[in-house]
């Protein structure tokens, strides 16, 4: 096998590269494809406005002030650019090995990788979209409509776009979780401090620590698994074919071109299911925020999961009132409840406060009979009520002081199922915004990191089996992270993997790039929290 080197300009590791090997990537699109797309673009964008003119009209709200929508219009906007901004930086990752394997043409390579992150996005389960959500402040939650709320959305997602911007202008293929994370942590630590209280108490450090571990590991495990698997390749199938880089601009053979474009199909498909669902959770608080009347509760579900409610929730009442028994409270349980989710540390007021909050929450939705027959000016304090009790629940289960069996935990868990169905739902159209974002954003900003990926990571040109292993490990990653609803990063996984492939096949690997890469990743969060607690403080003065 006789590799070909690459370009000298892109490090001064390499040597010079045969100039028919690279792929053409400034051919531009077809302009029947680009009428195609931007129509149902277009499309997208009239069916999202009429969804929100539909939700509100079904809750037979009167507007009669325009500011709520001028807000909803200009943070849906803002999320639905870091949903763009995503697309230059992660989506790209998943069509490099195809365009430098010369399996798909660039453009119809991002148009293909476009349609599965639709798919992806829209197939989604929505278990990522509420564990980042769980990460920021509860009382910024639980008010999220106020300015407070709204320089927190504000602040989290412009200190995300501008760490992408900055990143995906030098080609550096940093992580768009990681820095949506950074960003959220920031405005915790900086809400925290400007209560008077200790910066580390305004975030959810168990759940940071999970999703920590989850973004740190994934791209260490992307670099061996891809590695592993190129040699286990190289050991059951022998065909030198799939070990060789390309010749010229020829095409690979059907059969390993079906696999590349079965990989690259898959690591499209899961990152429009975990990626996609990063700007989901933020656009949900921003319509909870600005219009509570038609998405607070989930109004589409169904009476009889509401009547089954009580059953759970009179069960889940008793194991709370067992445990607070020879206590009692006077006045609203709601701010010891609050305290307790604020600070993780149970009380002698917890468990009764508690007790109270989950009966009435069951008498509320006892006295409407279903989610849809909540009166306007009830539904943020019912939402409000089963949020709060929802993760005070899921802090109890977790926390040994506690002292719950196995039994009361399923009855538990049973109950914070019934509020979350409740209070953690993600409309259709939401879902299409989003994918609609993150494949335009794929086809305009794609070619600085598809270049990076492709060229100036390892000394020698991507060969057929290193492209495969590359993108099957990204797939499988991603696709598991999203069942446990944990965030990883499609690009650290697929670039990790790249490398992986290169090292596994003594190919070499660019110092200065890696470097680069590296620097990236740890700069990342410090940067993203820096930026969003910053802004935080400005927006929480000038709202």
């Amino acid at each position: 096998m006789t590799d070909i080197a690459l370009n000298p300009s892109m490090g001064d590791e390499a040597a010079p590269i045969q100039p028919a090997s690279r792929p053409n990537l400034d051919k531009g699109f077809n302009p029947l494809t680009m009428i195609l797309f931007f129509g149902i673009l277009a499309a997208g964008l009239l069916y999202v406005a009429y969804s929100i003119y539909a939700d509100i009209d079904a809750t037979g709200m009167r507007v009669t002030a325009w500011l709520p929508y001028l807000l909803l219009f200009v943070a849906l906007l803002i999320a639905l650019g870091f949903e763009f901004v995503n697309g230059f930086h992660d989506t790209a990752n998943a069509v490099a090995t195809v365009i430098y394997t010369h399996s798909l043409p660039a453009e119809f390579a991002v148009m293909w990788s476009g349609f599965f992150n639709f798919l992806g996005v829209l197939l989604s389960s929505g278990a990522v979209a509420f564990g980042i959500v769980s990460l920021l402040p509860v009382e910024l939650i639980l008010q999220v409509g106020s300015s407070a709320g709204f320089a927190m959305v504000f602040a989290l997602l412009i200190a995300a776009i501008i760490w992408n911007l900055g990143t995906w202008y030098f080609g550096l293929p940093a992580s768009s979780s990681h820095t949506l994370i950074g960003s959220i942590i920031g405005v915790g630590i900086a809400n925290a401090l400007m209560r008077g209280r200790d910066g580390t108490s305004g975030v959810d450090w168990t759940k940071a620590t999970e999703i920590g571990y989850a973004l740190l590991l994934s791209p260490l495990f992307g670099f061996i698994m891809a590695a592993v698997l190129l040699l286990v390749l190289k050991f059951i199938v022998r065909n030198p074919a799939l070990y060789a880089a390309p010749e010229g601009n020829k095409p690979p053979p059907l059969w390993i071109r079906g696999i590349l474009i079965a990989t690259c199909t898959g690591v499209s498909f899961a990152h429009g299911s975990n990626d996609g669902q990063k700007g989901m959770g933020l656009i949900m608080l921003i319509l909870i925020g600005t219009v509570p009347t038609a998405y607070a509760l989930n109004r589409a579900l169904p009476e009889s999961q509401v009547a089954q409610f009580q059953t759970i929730s009179q069960a889940a009442s008793k194991v709370v009132a067992a445990k607070g028994a020879g206590h009692s409270i006077i006045g609203d349980p709601r701010p010891a409840v609050t305290q307790y989710v604020a600070t993780r540390q149970i009380s002698e007021g917890t468990f009764p406060s508690l007790a109270v909050l989950v009966k009435d929450v069951g008498e509320q939705v006892q006295k409407y009979g279903s989610l849809n027959k909540v009166p306007a000016e009830a539904v943020g304090n019912t939402r409000n009520d089963m949020y709060l009790t929802s993760e005070a629940i899921r802090f109890l289960m977790k926390d040994k002081e506690s002292d719950l069996s196995k039994e009361e935990v399923d009855t538990l868990k049973a109950y914070k199922g019934s509020l979350d169905s409740a209070t953690k739902f993600i409309p259709l159209w939401v879902k299409i915004a989003v994918a609609i974002a993150l494949g335009l954003g794929t086809m305009i900003g794609w070619k600085r990191i598809v270049v990076t990926v492709g060229e100036k990571i390892g000394k020698t040109h991507l060969t057929y089996a290193q492209g495969a292993s590359a993108e099957l490990v990204a797939a499988a990653t991603i696709g598991a992270a999203d069942i446990f609803g944990l965030p990883v990063s499609t690009t650290h996984v697929l670039s990790s993997g790249v490398a992986g492939t290169m090292a596994a096949n003594g190919s070499g690997l660019q110092m200065a790039t890696i470097r680069n890469l590296l620097m990236a990743w740890v700069l990342t969060l410090p940067a993203a929290i820096c930026l969003s607690a910053g802004l935080y403080v400005l927006f929480s003065n000038l709202f």
